[in-house]
Formats: structure tokens, C-alpha cells, sequence
């Protein structure tokens, strides 16, 4: 009887430890239960301004915050977020459910492009511990003019001022369908808003932010090599423009590089009829002379 007391107690133990796990199982969900679930991510052009909108079934988010910052950086880990632009929004939102419980997103893409004024790019950088944040890259860094909560639905608004000169110019991209088929011209361009002076960063900001929704649904790409970006653009008298690509950089095998992006989009302007482009390290295979270039990494 003693040792049949023993299993009886033992048994016992285990199913009050299996209870209160599967009931703390449970009440995981009801804890989330009235938390805003993050539904869809749009942006437009307004006269004056562009609007950015976060919409959510439920209420809003207890908290929200929009600020400037240098680079973006993710939520927790603290690494550089790949956005594209001259000038960075940061936007987080508590406590707000951005995935399932799959992984999948909410709201859609996790990156998406804009052929706004001045909303370029935006880029989620977190979904950590209920905090859900995102990067917005502009062409301009110009004043937020309001932010709004409103209701009915639930959206938590940013408008951003479009007030400087731009002009149009075109971004190429790859052409998906035209490349699997082997059908030249692989590149294809598309018109895009950029501030004037300083066109020509415009325009590879704008390759960078990669194609709208439209555009990937016609089968354009950003192809970039590996490459997360650019710096140094320079163009002199020569009529040479120097571009350095920054994070990595690979051809990965192929013919079609992130090369066959930036040279038509910088040979669009009169002042240019040469690039070269160097690797990160700050290498291109013919640095002098008046001639194109590329670095050896983007060689097939």
C-alpha cells in the first residue's frame, strides 16, 4: 500500500503540472485578445503634403511615436535596417500583434515602395514584445506636418510636407519575365519624383527603394547584387560619375548585375556619359580613363 501511495501521489504531481501548463496555455491568448492588430499599410499624395497610414482592427495602440533618426536600426537587435532615401522616419507602435502565429505578417509586405514626393520607402524594423516599428526612407527631410489617431477604423496617421522643387526621372529595374525568357533588353525604366538639385542621388535612392506594388506585379525586380546601398556619388567635368556600392557585393554567377541598373539611371542626365562603380572596399577595375567600369565582384 505504501508504494501504491507513492505512484498514486506521483500521478497526481504530473497531472496538476500538465493542468497548469495547458491552462497558462490558455490564457496566453486572452491576454492578446484586446490588443490592435496591425491590417494594412498605405501612403497617397495629398496637395501639399504625403500621408502615411497604419490602420488597425480593434482600438489604436496605447502608444505611438514617430521620430527623425540618422539610420535605422531594428527592434531588438540593434543591426542597420536596409531603407533607402536621403532622410529617415522611425515609427513604433504598443502594443500592437503585427504576425500570426505562422510568422506571417498582418499587414502584407514587409517592404514596399512608393512613387510619392517624398515617402520613398517603408520598411518594417521590428516586431518585438509587442512593439511593431518601421522605417521610413523620404527623398526630403522636410517637417512632419501632423500626426493623427483616429477612428472608425482605427489609423494612426503621419502626414509629411512636399513643399520643395522636384522633377521626374526615370529608375530602371530588371525585367523578371524578360530575363527568364533570355530576351533582351533585361532592364526596363520607370518614372520617378526626385527633389532638385541633386537628381542623380535622387535617382538611385529611388532604384534602391526598389519597384511599387504595381511594378512587381508586371514582373520588375530590384536586383542588387548583394549590395544594401551607395555613397561617394560624385560626377566631374570629364562627365564621369563615380558610385561606390556599400554592404556586400556579388554577381553571383550572372551577366545581369545591380550594374545594369545604375548606369542607365546615371546616363539619363547630359552631365554624365561614363560610370564606374567600385565595391565597398573602394575598388573598380578601371579607375582612370574615360570609360564605364565595374568592380571585379560584379563580374560573372
Amino acid at each position: 500500500m505504501g508504494r501504491l501511495r507513492i505512484i498514486i501521489v506521483a500521478l497526481l504531481a504530473v497531472f496538476a503540472l500538465v493542468a497548469s501548463t495547458v491552462g497558462a496555455g490558455a490564457t496566453a491568448p486572452s491576454q492578446t485578445q484586446g490588443m490592435p492588430t496591425l491590417r494594412e499599410i498605405r501612403a497617397a499624395h495629398h496637395r501639399g503634403y504625403d500621408r502615411l497610414v497604419f490602420e488597425f482592427s480593434g482600438r489604436l495602440p496605447e502608444r505611438t511615436r514617430v521620430r527623425w533618426v540618422d539610420q535605422v536600426t531594428e527592434d531588438a537587435s540593434g543591426r542597420p535596417v536596409r531603407v533607402a532615401g536621403n532622410a529617415f522616419l522611425e515609427v513604433s507602435m504598443f502594443p500592437v500583434r503585427g504576425h500570426t502565429s505562422d510568422g506571417s505578417t498582418t499587414y502584407g509586405a514587409r517592404r514596399r515602395a512608393y512613387d510619392l514626393p517624398n515617402i520613398a520607402t517603408v520598411v518594417n524594423s521590428g516586431d518585438f514584445e509587442a512593439v511593431v516599428s518601421f522605417g521610413v526612407g523620404l527623398m526630403k527631410r522636410s517637417s512632419i506636418l501632423r500626426t493623427m489617431r483616429l477612428r472608425h477604423p482605427s489609423r494612426y496617421v503621419i502626414d509629411v510636407r512636399t513643399n520643395f522643387k522636384r522633377t521626374r526621372v526615370k529608375a530602371w529595374f530588371v525585367d523578371q519575365d524578360r530575363f527568364v525568357a533570355n530576351t533582351p533588353p533585361f532592364f526596363r525604366p520607370v518614372r520617378r519624383s526626385v527633389p532638385v538639385p541633386a537628381v542623380a542621388r535622387g535617382a538611385l535612392h529611388r532604384v534602391y527603394a526598389g519597384p511599387t506594388r504595381a511594378e512587381l506585379r508586371e514582373g520588375l525586380r530590384l536586383l542588387r547584387s548583394r549590395s544594401t546601398g551607395f555613397t561617394n556619388l560624385s560626377i566631374n567635368r570629364r562627365r564621369i560619375a563615380r558610385v561606390q556600392l556599400t554592404g556586400g557585393c556579388s554577381s553571383g554567377g550572372s551577366t545581369v548585375t545591380v550594374a545594369g541598373e545604375i548606369m542607365p539611371t546615371l546616363r539619363q542626365f547630359p552631365s554624365v556619359r561614363w560610370v564606374k562603380i567600385y565595391d565597398p572596399q573602394g575598388t573598380t577595375e578601371n579607375p582612370t580613363g574615360r570609360s564605364d567600369s565595374i568592380p571585379e565582384c560584379l563580374e560573372p
